[in-house]
């Protein structure tokens, strides 16, 4: 009956149109959007017809821009909601043109509270990049940027590179492994004459640094000085994106900064004492990420920093307040990152300062004095009590407020009372809001409240138990609260609530009643949100609690849990949960589906924990899982879907031992395809879990031998990146000590000792040592040629400062001790050529023997 009505409804609103009553016309997207949202299919093939509709008026400048913004939104909701759907009907190409198009407008001069035509049209891109698979928006967003990036007109330069910022979240995939012919277009705006196309270049890597992770960072030797050259740029806008990028960039980065830090820090302290507050602001953004990448070698910067920041931290006009919410975090993101013995003297000032700020009627500074508390606790950890009094009821009050409304904080002096704060009682039905998705500075406070509790807990442990019931009372509420934001961080700090009471009350032979007690409200709650949550983000997130929890746990704690936790992690495998619930039912044409790589990869990590908790008992929850999972291996799948199940299947083997040997036929074909991938990251993870089965697989495995060592070999070139090298070598270093009959080792073992010593992957340093170790001990004739090869990778891991177990240790001295005692004269002149300070490492090992 309602498709039915589609035609009438679409020739109504283009009678409006032509006759001048947009404001009415405009009812049919409003009417059209309530059915997209619907959880029925009420629009069936009339689909088409309604894009096309929505695309002649939204590309039709003639219109009001209100009038063109609700047939953008109409397209964006298709996006959201029926994906496949506009797959299906070839009009994602159309779409994609179309908002090019509509991008490269020159902007509007519009009031505060209008939506124009092009900034829609970005909303519509990014929808369908995050909501369509890569292959199908990609290709086209690049082509455009490709054809149109040299182009006269600068609006259309300008959205040529801006479109490829847009869509970076979504097709973060396919983006990774096409980046440097991206950045060779993006890297070029920056030298653009026109300040919207340079303004352009740096929003879109800032968008690049957020999404782009890890490989934007290997591009910083080229990125850095680009955005450095604009920080100074004459326009103050292209100067604003510019530090937006230079923070986002810096976020990520590590040693890699340190090169650039002092004419950087030069730079961002000359900005700070500059009389625009909005450039401040994003300065004191930047100095955020360069302290936090730096580190320790930001000790030198920091008391000029700090000093800055106390002239920010008393404001108080209503103008002010943005700049000193700014300032206030970056007291605490400085403080965690040179340390406690640097920040302390100078912290009880800015903590005052914090508490006093609120008083002023300012949501974003008491957000971000929630932050810079919980950064307070990282410094101060069990230190932290003197002012838990204080703070934890700022919190309280914050998750306390309405929604949408103010209230007035009394700040208390050293000896006052803040009074009994806490969350109100009651069970608020909020379950049919859950799809509500608003952002208010009150919604972020509260999420900045609820993170700042669970800080408090994590770090100051025995010290937050006064307050533990209080805070789970609040917890319980915030984790079924209706925006995403608040749950996440709810959840997050149940964990923490959990962490804190098993340190104050540690396990004997059982769990203590008070962790006892806790663990239950936490899993409740975490059961609950993989049941019903409509959010991925939020149960990816709880999806990697889980796990933690369960690896920390023991079976008998978590018994009550698993088959509860397994029931829900099968929903998700098979993509039938709550938060992957749609109607849009049609095929892709390759048979693929669009799968959140965030949310799989969390599922993906509670079996390996489950398994770590269960042991051996695991298996027939693992057998009920196996089909599910294994679809995420097939050919047609991405490859971060293919190298999820892999490093899945790995870690559940090393966990259930033998009970792994009636998956071997299905899996080790897959893990064997996997080492000829094209990503590093496909072949380190089927290295490891060829090792692992042939581990665990005893001779079921050992047919698959021959086959691994041919796929394995190409694995130790020096082209090979060391951390895929380091796993092949534990996986043949794992085969020789499980079956070193079936390997031909003088063959096999030349290639192995070549690729030595481990570089990257210290957790496979283990294997191989104690591979080599137990060769040596048992003299066995094929390793002894190759003795004056080892003997250094020996002292070199002696030598070394990074952790081996101790295990690990105590063979290779043994190892040394038996060529010593057996070949002493021989061993002589080959502990001579070694480097001194290795050869006295490597006899302090043997002397514990």
């Amino acid at each position: 009956m309602m498709r039915e009505l589609i035609a009438p409804i679409l020739d109504v609103s283009r009678y409006c149109l032509e006759t001048g009553s947009e404001d009415v016309a405009v009812l049919a997207f409003e009417i059209f959007d309530e059915l997209i949202e619907s959880p029925v299919s009420l629009l069936g093939q009339s689909i088409p017809v309604i894009v096309h509709f929505a695309l002649e008026v939204a590309l039709n400048s003639k219109w009001e821009q209100s009038t063109r913004y609700q047939a953008l939104q109409t397209i964006s909701w298709l996006a959201k909601y029926k994906p496949k759907t506009l797959v299906k009907h070839k009009l994602v190409p159309a779409i994609i043109s179309s908002m090019c198009q509509i991008l490269s407008e020159e902007d509007f001069e519009l009031d505060e509270y209008s939506v124009s035509a092009d900034r829609a049209a970005a909303e519509v891109l990014d929808t369908m990049a995050l909501h369509l698979i890569n292959k199908h928006v990609f290709p086209h967003v690049f082509s455009f940027a490709l054809s149109n990036f040299q182009r006269s007109e600068y609006s259309i330069r300008e959205a040529a590179v801006m479109s490829l910022g847009i869509i970076a979240e979504g097709c973060y995939e396919i983006m990774r492994s096409n980046l440097t012919d991206i950045l060779n277009l993006v890297l070029q705006a920056f030298e653009d004459q026109e300040k919207a196309v340079r303004g352009a270049a740096g929003f879109t890597i800032g968008q690049f640094a957020e999404h782009l992770q890890p490989e934007i960072v290997l591009h910083y030797e080229r990125v850095l000085p680009c955005i450095f050259k604009v920080l100074t740029d004459p326009n103050a806008e292209v100067q604003e994106k510019a530090y937006y990028a230079l923070a986002a960039f810096c976020e990520h980065l590590g040693s890699e900064i340190l090169p650039f830090l002092p004419v950087l820090m030069e730079r961002l302290v000359a900005t700070l004492q500059c009389s625009r507050r909005d450039l401040q602001e994003t300065c004191m953004s930047a100095i955020c990420s360069t302290a936090a990448a730096a580190q320790s070698a930001f000790i030198p910067y920091a008391p000029g920093v700090l000093e800055l920041m106390k002239s920010f931290l008393v404001l108080t006009a209503d103008e002010d307040l943005p700049a000193r919410a700014r300032a206030t975090e970056l007291v605490g993101i400085i403080g965690t990152a040179v340390g406690r013995q640097y920040i302390e003297p100078v912290l009880p000032s800015f903590v005052e300062a914090a508490i006093s700020g609120f008083s002023l009627d300012y949501t974003e500074l008491r957000e971000y004095s929630h932050g810079f508390f919980s950064s307070v606790a990282e410094i101060l950890e069990g230190d932290l009590e003197q002012y838990l009094p204080r703070l934890v009821p700022l919190a309280y009050a914050t998750c306390d407020l309405d929604d949408g409304t103010t209230v007035d904080f009394e700040v208390e002096n050293e000896d006052g009372e803040f009074g009994d704060v806490s969350s109100d009682d009651g069970d608020d039905n909020n379950q049919n809001l859950r799809n509500v998705s608003i952002r208010t500075g009150v919604l972020d406070e509260k999420a900045a409240a609820t993170q700042a509790l669970g800080a408090f807990a994590l770090h100051s442990k025995g010290a937050f138990m006064p307050y533990l019931e209080a805070t789970l009372k609040i917890l319980r509420k915030h984790s079924m609260y209706f925006h995403e934001d608040v749950r996440l961080q709810a959840f997050i700090a149940l964990q923490h609530m959990l962490t804190a009471t098993q340190a104050t009350f540690p396990n004997t032979d059982t769990i203590s009643a008070q962790a006892k007690h806790v663990l239950g409200v936490v899993m409740e709650l975490y059961l609950m949100c993989l049941k019903s949550d409509s959010d991925k983000d939020t149960v990816a997130q709880v999806c990697t609690c889980l796990a933690e929890i369960y690896r920390h746990q023991d079976a008998k704690a978590m018994e009550p849990f698993f088959l509860l936790t397994s029931e829900e992690v099968l929903k998700l495998l098979r993509q039938e949960a709550t938060c992957q619930r749609t109607d849009d039912t049609d095929d892709e044409d390759d048979g693929q589906l669009d799968t959140d790589q965030a949310l799989m990869d969390a599922v993906a990590d509670v079996l390996p924990a489950m398994a770590t908790c269960m042991g051996p008992s695991f298996e027939p929850i693992f057998s009920q899982h196996f089909e599910a999972l294994m679809k995420f291996s097939k050919e047609s799948r991405a490859a971060n879907d293919r190298t999820m199940v892999i490093g899945c299947v790995a870690e559940i083997a090393r966990a259930i031992g033998s009970q792994i040997i009636p998956y071997i036929p299905r899996v080790m074909p897959v893990a064997l395809q996997e080492l000829r991938s094209a990503e590093a990251a496909n072949r380190r993870n089927a290295a490891y879990c060829v090792g692992q089965l042939c581990k665990n697989g005893g001779v079921k495995a050992e047919e698959f031998y021959g086959s691994a060592l041919a796929a394995l070999h190409p694995l130790f070139s020096e082209g090979e990146e060391d951390v895929v090298r380091d796993n092949a070598a534990g996986a043949v270093a794992r085969m020789i000590t499980t079956q070193s009959q079936a390997l031909p080792l003088s063959q096999v073992l030349p290639v192995l000792v070549r690729a030595l010593p481990v570089k990257a992957d210290l957790e496979e340093a283990t294997a191989v040592y104690t591979c080599l170790s137990n060769l040596i001990l048992a003299s066995q004739p094929e390793i002894l040629p190759l003795v004056p090869q080892v003997l250094p990778i020996f002292a070199k891991v002696a030598a070394s400062t990074d952790e081996l177990p101790e295990e690990a240790k105590v063979l290779i001295g043994r190892a040394v001790a038996h060529l010593l005692s057996h070949y002493r004269d021989e061993m002589q002149p080959l502990l001579s050529n070694i480097p001194a300070d290795q050869a006295n490492a490597l006899a302090a090992i043997v002397r514990k023997i």
